[in-house]
């Protein structure tokens, strides 16, 4: 097994990954696609999968891949820690068998981990590290030619949502797939649904309320002898850098869905959060709850709310407002009713796993040598929770262009288990939207 918990090599950071330009790496495309490593060759009975990021839900996707299709194997995986890397090993090898190739030769560990899995025999990666990770990650793959399938969200600043805006150009230049982990767009209730609110059925629409409020997540308390960086990869969610806060992480499936409705991106949000519950250092630095009203296009107000607390009332749900009717998205049904009661539509779900079926496309594009690219979609979907995060953490109103064009670097410049001081938590009217916290002080308060 390869280990290697260094820094990246010498000039190869974040920022220096994240400016590289598009073209200079389009004169590399034809040689790369021509190459027969790079490219899944159509009709071919094989997929070589690699998996980046071995916790819970990268171990799943992998399971999930091979259940989607005939023929898909997974041959490398890479993780930081080498314990999460061989529990993820035993679990695939009960869950999938034959189908787990991957040898210690091709089992990775370290900060760059996902250079070995990446540059291994593959046609396709499967990207589900902390989404701090994820912008350079992408860029990686997508220059040397692989399909991916990136876990939701795709970055946790602007910086890095510019950087995968970018890549999935690329992706386009070269003919190659990005299916994104957004499970509602493959959940035929929702799809059904928003169909008809496409064609209709409700009316114009005026309104629309999103709601993600559930219990806490999972903590993986700090353990004597861990450097900063260790602990703070190891309990992720609770770092900006890492997770983007849970209105990023958590509360994005929702945030994609209101933008799949209204078939477009906020103009601007107000929003207000805090920690109230989660106040221990040991929670890191994000918020426990959101409140935001979006202002899409038209005048049309949604107001998005998430909290993560325990023992109090849970709503995981979707409300679209129309002139006509009211459309109630959910996971286990969706319902459009007219505004006198009377039901126009009814869509349960039937037992369609949506963790598959994103694979099962992903494959099916690959193999028909049909491109389908969703790096842009996700990228926009993420900025519309950051959007709302930051506003609430600098306590301004702020526009779509003010956030995507912001110096809002979140992701230290590079890797290594070292000292790594916590940023403070944000305060509204003192945090600014333009900041570099691991890089230099923060300038001035700024913003819409």
């Amino acid at each position: 097994m390869k280990t290697d918990t260094t820094a990246p090599p010498e000039g190869v950071t974040r920022r220096t990954f994240i400016k590289t330009t598009a073209a200079a790496t389009v004169g590399l495309s034809a040689g790369l696609m021509a190459s027969e490593n790079v490219a899944y060759a159509a009709g071919s009975d094989r997929l070589r999968v690699g998996l980046v990021g071995c916790g819970g839900r990268g171990t799943g996707a992998a399971r999930d891949a091979v259940m989607a299709a005939e023929g898909v194997e997974i041959v490398a995986m890479g993780d930081l820690f080498e314990d999460r890397l061989e529990q993820s090993r035993a679990v695939l090898r009960d869950a999938i068998g034959e189908a787990l190739k991957v040898t210690d030769a091709t089992a990775f560990t370290g900060f760059d981990n996902y250079r070995h899995v990446i540059d291994s025999d593959i046609d396709m990666v499967i990207l589900a590290t902390p989404p701090g990770f994820r912008p350079m990650h992408l860029r990686y793959a997508v220059e040397a030619g692989r399909h991916v399938f990136a876990e939701k969200p795709v970055a946790v600043d602007a910086v890095g949502v510019r950087s995968v805006l970018e890549t999935s150009r690329l992706a386009d230049e070269k003919g190659l797939s990005i299916v994104a982990g957004t499970l509602y767009r493959r959940q035929p209730s929702f799809v059904e649904a928003i169909r008809r609110i496409h064609d209709g059925l409700i009316g114009e629409i005026v309104s629309a309320q999103a709601y993600y409020m559930t219990g806490p997540v999972w903590l993986r308390p700090r353990q004597p002898g861990m450097s900063d960086m260790e602990w703070q990869c190891r309990n992720w969610y609770y770092f900006t850098w890492l997770s983007g806060d849970h209105i990023v992480e958590q509360f994005v499936h929702n945030l994609d869905v209101i933008d799949w409705v209204m078939q477009g991106r906020p103009e601007r949000a107000l929003a207000m959060g805090g920690r109230l519950v989660r106040v221990d250092p040991s929670y890191g630095h994000i918020y426990d709850h959101f409140s935001v009203e979006y202002e899409y296009p038209g005048g049309v107000r949604v107001e998005a709310k998430c909290r993560q607390m325990e023992n109090t009332t849970r709503r995981i749900t979707n409300r679209i407002v129309g002139t006509e009717g009211v459309a109630d998205l959910h996971t286990d049904r969706s319902v459009i009713r007219a505004h006198d009661g009377t039901e126009r539509f009814s869509f349960p779900e039937r037992g369609n796993n949506a963790y598959v079926q994103e694979h099962a496309d992903l494959i099916a594009a690959i193999r028909e040598n049909e491109p389908v690219n969703e790096a842009e979609q996700i990228a926009f979907s993420t900025l519309t929770g950051i959007l709302g995060r930051e506003s609430a953490y600098t306590g301004l109103e702020l526009t779509w262009d003010d956030v995507l064009q912001a110096d809002l670097d979140l992701v230290p410049a590079s890797f290594s288990f070292r000292d790594l001081p916590m940023p403070a938590v944000a305060r509204p009217g003192v945090t600014p939207l333009n900041r570099a916290p691991f890089r230099s002080a923060p300038p001035a308060m700024s913003g819409g």
